[in-house]
């Protein structure tokens, strides 16, 4: 699959969580498009934790401002009911529990809910950054990220990598499906009409649960 479809069809997804009124961060990397899906009829504000609310899609090429960015670097917009901040008031939003949602990638997610996203032992990493404060003041904690990379398995019984939390990660959306964390276990309740539930286990090494009233992911 395309990488740039197997991206769209995970933030596509992700942005059908939000409801009208909320307030939600989306983390560096492939969360920052779920900005660009999210549905005109409902009115959600964006928090970028470098130190905003009200973040918009992505610049258009060539409309690019140098000193709008998002948390992870990358060029940004503001729509007119936004605001600036210092970092202090940015986490005083995260830590205050004022968030609905936050969108984060993972190194690994495990069927307790675990998450690790922030370091591979013996790599050069820039630090922790805001994930373990998000994780914690959010109120659902979704992960979007790619089933499998580079031929390794990203859903396990058990993290192996360092934790970022634990016992914090509500859902998973990959390109392969939706799975909610239960206190059973890993539960499949989307699954991408282009793959077998058996195609999507062979590459979970957690036990899904299969729900009852599995539903097709739109894709």
């Amino acid at each position: 699959m395309d990488k740039n479809k197997v991206k769209e069809i995970i933030a596509r997804r992700v942005a059908k969580e939000f409801k009208d009124g909320q307030l939600v961060n989306l983390g560096i990397g492939l969360p920052t498009l779920v900005a660009n899906y999210i549905s005109h009829d409902i009115d959600v504000t964006l928090q970028s934790e470098n130190g905003f609310i009200g973040m918009g899609i992505a610049p258009k090429e060539g409309e690019e401002d140098p000193n709008l960015t998002n948390a992870g670097a990358l060029p940004a917009t503001i729509k007119n009911s936004g605001a600036f901040f210092d970092s202090a008031t940015s986490f005083a939003i995260i830590r205050g529990g004022h968030l609905d949602y936050t969108v984060l990638g993972a190194l690994q997610v495990d069927e307790k809910g675990n998450l690790a996203n922030w370091m591979i032992p013996g790599k050069l990493v820039p630090g922790m950054g805001g994930a373990m404060d998000l994780v914690t003041g959010a109120k659902k904690v979704i992960i979007a990220m790619t089933h499998t990379s580079r031929g390794n398995v990203k859903i396990l019984e058990e993290c192996t990598l360092p934790l970022t939390a634990k016992s914090q990660v509500d859902m998973i959306v990959t390109e392969m499906g939706v799975m909610k964390i239960t206190d059973k276990g890993i539960v499949l309740i989307e699954k991408n009409p282009e793959f077998t539930v058996e195609e999507v286990q062979k590459v979970t090494f957690a036990k899904l649960i299969i729900s009852d009233d599995m539903k097709e992911m739109e894709i």
